[in-house]
């Protein structure tokens, strides 16, 4: 369990960032970009939750993904692949987004058009944190386009079905897609 008992260090006032191996990065690397990012989102589904009823199914499923976000941003905080003992995203992990994003779609009507982000508050705040963890997913894919290997195949696929769990349980926060608000192209021609 982490123990924090002092939370400034002033190490970070060089524009670094310690990472579990003890290596220093600097701020702006695509590595601690991407897992900033992931906190970011992690924020956003919280504010989601406050728009929730606490013991939904919908909620716990939110709950859920935000201790995953941390695994991993722990996960991508230590680069080293074989450092033992290090939190990883696992396989499990992300089959078990599918079962919940295949659990939720049985409620929802197909689609007809794209949505528009809104409806009700929680969907907002829920494809707000959608398109954070697109953006993640877009730091990651490119710390590994720029060589960063030690980055794993599962927290690759995670983030990608992080985004689409969140597409899906923003319409179903959206009285399972009855208050979608469809895109009408054209519409202000």
């Amino acid at each position: 369990m982490v123990k924090l008992t002092k939370i400034y260090t002033r190490t970070g006032d060089d524009g670094t960032t310690g990472l579990a191996d003890g290596t220093r990065r600097a701020k702006h690397d695509l590595r601690i970009a991407c897992y900033g990012t992931i906190d970011e989102a992690n924020a956003a589904l919280g504010l989601a939750r406050t728009a929730l009823e606490e013991k939904s199914e919908l909620s716990g499923v939110i709950l859920r993904l935000q201790n995953d976000f941390f695994d991993l941003g722990a996960d991508l905080a230590t680069p080293d692949p074989d450092m033992e003992g290090a939190l990883r995203i696992t396989d499990d992990q992300v089959a078990r987004l599918e079962k919940e994003i295949d659990t939720l779609n049985t409620t929802l009507d197909a689609l007809e058009s794209f949505i528009l982000p809104g409806g009700t508050a929680a969907a907002a705040y829920l494809h707000l944190a959608r398109t954070i963890t697109r953006r993640a997913e877009r730091e990651l894919c490119a710390a590994i386009a720029e060589g960063d290997t030690a980055i794993s195949h599962p927290a690759r696929q995670f983030l990608n079905r992080a985004s689409d769990l969140l597409f899906v349980a923003a319409r179903v926060a959206n009285n399972n897609g009855k208050s979608d608000i469809l895109w009408q192209p054209g519409l202000n021609r």
